[in-house]
C-alpha cells in the first residue's frame, strides 16, 4: 500500500489484515446512532497489521480515534481525521493458572458474546457484568462494572499496540493503572491499541448478589442456591427492565459516572438529604448517586427536542429518533449545570464525547 492508495483507488482499500474505507459513515458505529463522518475508517482484523499501518506518515499525522463498537462515544461531529477499529476475533483457553483459567480473547469479540461463553464453560466472576454493550477490547480502557464487579478483578494482562514504541506489548494487571471506571488505556489515548486482554477465570468464587434488587430477582425468579448463570439471569433482567435496548433505542447505557466527592461535601449532603444514596470509599471520599441527583432535579423523562432522559433510569440519555450529537450534548449539559447548581456536584460523562 502507498500514500497514493488512499486518495485515488475506489473508496474502498484492502491491505493484508485490514480494511480501509474513505469517507465512511459512523451512524451505524456508535450505539446514539447519530450521523457523522471520518475521513478514513479502518477495520484491522490482525493485530500485526498495525505494524504496517502505523508505517504510513498519515496515521501518524492525522487525528486518530479508536472505536469499538461505539457504546461508549458521543458524536457531536464529524471526526476529521481517521477512525480505526479492531475487528479481530477470537477467544482460546491458555492454561490452568492457580485456581483460575488463562483465557485470552481477541479485542474485537463482543462483550457480552464472551461473557456467556465464560458461563457456558463453568467459568464464573463475570455473571454480574451481563448485557453491557461494546467489545472485549473496550472493556479494560473503561474498566466497565455493574452491580458491584469490576472486570479489572479479572484481568491478568492486557495485549496493546504501543505507539510510542511501535511494538505489541503486553501490561501485566498493575502497570494498567486501574480505577473508577478508569485505566492506562483511557489516560493514555494516543498511546495505546487494546489488541487482546487475557482473563484469569475461576470456577469457583463467591457470587455478589448484594447489589440492590439482586437477591429480590434471584427470590422472583424462584432460585433459593444461586450460582452463575442464574445470577447472569437474575441481573439480565434487571438490565432490561431498567436501561433501553440500543438496538431500539440510541443510548450509551449510564451517561453519568456516580460522583466520587470529598467526606465533607458528603457528609453536608447527606445532613441535608437523608435519602441520597451514599457509599463511603476506602480513600475516605463518598459515592454517590448521580440517577438520584438528576432525578431530584427533575430530569427523569424530560424530552428536549429529540433527545430525552429515560423515563425508567435517570442516568440513560436516549436519541428519540432523529436526534444530532449536539442535541444530545446540549441536554447532557444542561444536567450537568442544574446538578451543579443545587448540588455543587460536578458530574462527569463516561462516554467519550467527540
Amino acid at each position: 500500500m502507498s500514500e497514493k492508495r488512499y486518495h485515488v483507488d475506489a473508496a474502498i482499500a484492502e491491505g493484508v489484515g485490514y480494511t480501509i474505507v474513505e469517507n465512511a459513515s459512523l451512524e451505524g458505529r456508535n450505539s446514539f446512532r447519530v450521523p457523522a463522518r471520518a475521513n478514513l475508517l479502518i477495520d484491522v482484523r490482525r493485530p500485526e497489521a498495525l505494524g504496517e499501518l502505523f508505517g504510513y506518515p498519515m496515521l501518524n499525522s492525522t487525528p486518530l480515534l479508536i472505536l469499538g463498537e461505539g457504546s461508549n462515544v458521543l458524536f457531536t461531529r464529524d471526526w476529521p481525521g481517521i477512525v480505526l477499529c479492531m475487528v479481530a476475533l477470537g477467544i482460546e483457553e491458555r492454561g490452568a493458572e492457580g485456581a483460575c483459567t488463562r483465557v485470552r480473547v481477541k479485542a474485537g469479540e463482543k462483550w457480552n458474546d464472551f461473557v456467556y461463553w465464560s458461563l457456558a464453560r463453568g467459568f464464573c466472576g463475570l455473571e454480574n457484568l451481563v448485557l453491557i454493550p461494546g467489545t472485549v477490547g473496550a472493556a479494560p480502557i473503561q474498566n466497565i462494572g455493574a452491580y458491584g464487579v469490576e472486570v479489572a478483578e479479572f484481568i491478568g494482562e492486557v495485549e496493546a499496540w504501543d505507539r510510542h514504541s511501535n511494538s505489541l506489548v503486553r501490561l501485566a494487571k498493575a502497570d494498567c493503572l486501574f480505577g473508577y471506571r478508569d485505566s492506562v488505556f483511557k489516560r493514555e489515548r494516543d498511546r495505546y491499541i487494546v489488541t487482546a486482554v487475557d482473563f484469569l477465570l475461576p470456577r469457583q468464587r463467591e457470587l455478589q448478589i448484594d447489589y440492590a434488587g439482586v437477591r429480590e430477582e434471584l427470590s422472583a425468579l424462584g432460585i433459593g442456591t444461586p450460582t452463575a448463570p442464574t445470577v447472569a439471569e437474575a441481573i439480565a433482567r434487571i438490565r432490561t427492565r431498567k436501561l433501553p435496548n440500543p438496538d431500539l433505542v440510541g443510548n450509551a447505557g449510564s451517561f453519568f459516572k456516580n460522583p466520587l466527592i470529598d467526606a465533607d461535601l458528603g457528609k453536608l449532603l447527606q445532613a441535608q438529604h437523608p435519602t441520597i444514596p451514599a457509599w463511603e470509599m476506602p480513600d475516605s471520599r463518598v459515592k454517590i448517586s448521580a440517577a438520584w441527583l438528576i432525578e431530584s432535579c427533575g430530569f427523569k423523562g424530560l424530552r428536549q427536542g429529540h433527545a430525552a432522559v429515560s423515563e425508567v433510569h435517570a442516568l440513560v440519555l436516549v436519541n428519540l429518533g432523529g436526534a444530532s450529537g449536539m442535541e444530545i450534548w446540549a441536554l447532557a449539559e444542561a444536567i450537568r449545570k442544574s446538578v451543579f447548581d443545587r448540588f455543587q456536584v460536578l458530574l462527569e460523562p463516561e462516554p467519550l464525547v467527540v
